[in-house]
């Protein structure tokens, strides 16, 4: 009865919803499903953020619209605990924004800045929201594959000069989703010099940083001289503090790409509930020991599962970042029927590599979400079904 846009048909189907389609399917049927699927912690969000959640929604001040950027505290937490940690000065008021999740203003940006058939330089595998909120702006992407000949780094070297030249906006992501691989300060430096070059908003989507192990520390990508001038950072407390339910991150960066961003925020939404934000200042303050510990558990779950893998016949190395492995498919399996091997007859969620772009086919993406017992019950589940 009713035909939807033509932005929506241009959407492929939204990779997880499918996911969960067919672990309900599977469910339904009994089966006892460990679900290795989607990048959703299972840990607990750390007890002193939620006391101040708790006192902070008792206080009427907090009940009434807030601001479409953010508080001033929450955005002067932020700007602190980026010259904390990266050695990276922030101004609060016009560098800084609120966001209801990081994934939200990854979608919104484009709006601010993308007009019809403007290209966007996109990585293939990728976060699917970089494609969506292109295509929702009208604009037309451009696919730069992450291959493992190239560490899972853009090319950059090789994007034609008349595609470059019509880009307005680059999307990279380091600590990586879904690849895992990490960047270092020579390729971060390539990119700032490419969107000077070119004028283009880089965009780096800095989601798992403080997920990293082995001592390692991933930098931002503004730690690079001059990167301010043409980068806009995305960042999220989801995945550092276990609130993916919360919806609570922030962007900051490019004074320009930050208004942009804010009036398309101004126009749709309506801020972030004050209390959440009250309770980012405490993690952002006080919880960098809860990230040690969140660390050290999926450390262990990295090895547990690298380690049955491995056994199982695949060929895994050990992530120095995220909570995700990005598994090769052994031959003859692609990444599809691999995926339904795994679901049928063992119960293993895993998500194909191709659902992040047509450069993941022949990879499956593992997520340590679930406790130790779980995951050792998984790879066991994988050695009896046999490759």
């Amino acid at each position: 009865m009713f035909k939807q846009a033509e932005r929506i048909t241009q959407l492929p189907p939204y990779l997880f919803k499918e996911i969960d389609e067919k672990k309900m399917e599977m469910a339904a049927k009994g089966v006892d499903i460990i679900d290795l699927g989607i990048g959703d912690p299972d840990l607990p969000t750390p007890p002193n953020i939620i006391e101040a959640m708790a006192q902070a929604i008792r206080d009427p001040a907090h009940h009434c619209y807030p601001s479409y950027s953010g508080m001033d505290v929450f955005k002067s937490t932020i700007a602190e605990w980026y010259e904390k940690r990266f050695l990276v000065k922030l101004d609060p008021y016009c560098e800084v924004i609120a966001l209801i999740g990081a994934k939200e203003g990854i979608a919104h940006i484009p709006l601010a800045f993308i007009n019809q058939g403007d290209i966007v330089l996109i990585p293939t595998p990728a976060y699917p929201v970089y494609n969506g909120g292109t295509l929702f702006a009208g604009g037309k992407p451009y696919f730069l594959p992450l291959l493992r000949e190239n560490n899972f780094l853009p090319d950059i070297a090789s994007i034609p000069h008349e595609v470059a030249e019509k880009a307005k906006m680059m999307w990279i992501n380091y600590p990586n989703n879904p690849t895992a691989a990490v960047a270092d300060r020579d390729f971060f430096e390539s990119v700032v010099d490419f969107g000077h070059k070119y004028k283009i908003i880089v965009c780096h989507d800095l989601t798992y940083s403080e997920i990293a192990f082995d001592g390692y520390k991933p930098p931002s990508l503004l730690e690079i001289d001059r990167a301010k001038d043409v980068c806009i950072e995305f960042h999220s407390l989801s995945k550092s503090f276990n609130m993916t339910g919360w919806r609570i991150g922030f962007a900051v960066g490019n004074r320009e790409a930050i208004k942009g961003l804010s009036a398309i925020k101004s126009n749709i939404d309506s801020g972030v509930f004050q209390a959440i934000q009250i309770a980012a200042v405490e993690a952002l303050r006080e919880s960098q020991e809860s990230i040690f510990e969140i660390v050290k558990t999926y450390a262990r779950r990295r090895d547990i599962m690298v380690k049955g893998l491995n056994d199982s016949g695949f060929k895994v190395n050990p992530p120095r970042a995220t909570f995700y492995l990005w598994v090769p498919v052994p031959p003859p399996y692609t990444s599809v029927n691999l995926t339904a091997k795994l679901l049928t007859e063992a119960g293993v969620v895993v998500t194909p590599g191709n659902g992040f772009g047509s450069a993941g086919d022949g990879y499956i993406r593992i997520a340590l979400t679930q406790d130790e017992k779980r995951l050792r019950e998984a790879t066991l589940r994988i050695q009896q079904i046999g490759l």
